[in-house]
């Protein structure tokens, strides 16, 4: 059985946001494969008629509850998984954004078994989606600038 983003015949387009908080960034750990158990950025698929900008909120408001503005993409991630046989089971291009946490506190739901807000440096350590400390750095670095 497939959900629809499985053995896909195109790439999936989603957005995150690595959303900063008096210095600290959040992370969320993924509840259910892909990336089950491990920590990365609130984020999901961009729908048909929503800008980048309309998805990231909306995403991040359905995984956490929180408000927040996005500044500037943060980079990109391509998540490509192949089955025993060597076909496609997953494509997801992945715009991750660095964002400004506006409002609200945190609260998971089902995609998600846990959050922490976390110093940047500490996330190089931790069980993470691929190249997560990297974009977590340059969503930083376009805060910072921003100010």
């Amino acid at each position: 059985m497939t959900d629809g983003r499985t053995y896909p015949d195109r790439p999936f387009l989603a957005v995150s946001a690595a959303i900063l908080r008096d210095g600290k960034v959040l992370v969320v750990r993924r509840a259910r494969n892909p990336a089950g158990g491990l920590y990365s950025l609130p984020g999901g698929v961009v729908e048909a008629g929503e800008t980048l900008i309309e998805a990231v909120k909306r995403e991040v408001d359905e995984e956490t509850a929180l408000v927040v503005e996005p500044i500037a993409l943060a980079g990109y991630r391509e998540v490509v998984a192949r089955d025993a046989d060597d076909k496609v089971e997953r494509h997801f291009v992945i715009l991750p954004f660095a964002a400004r946490w506006i409002a609200g506190e945190p609260k998971l739901n089902e995609e998600l078994s846990e959050w922490l807000w976390v110093e940047p440096s500490d996330i190089a350590s931790m069980p993470t989606t691929a190249g997560l400390a990297e974009i977590v750095a340059r969503a930083v670095e376009q805060i910072k600038g921003a100010d």
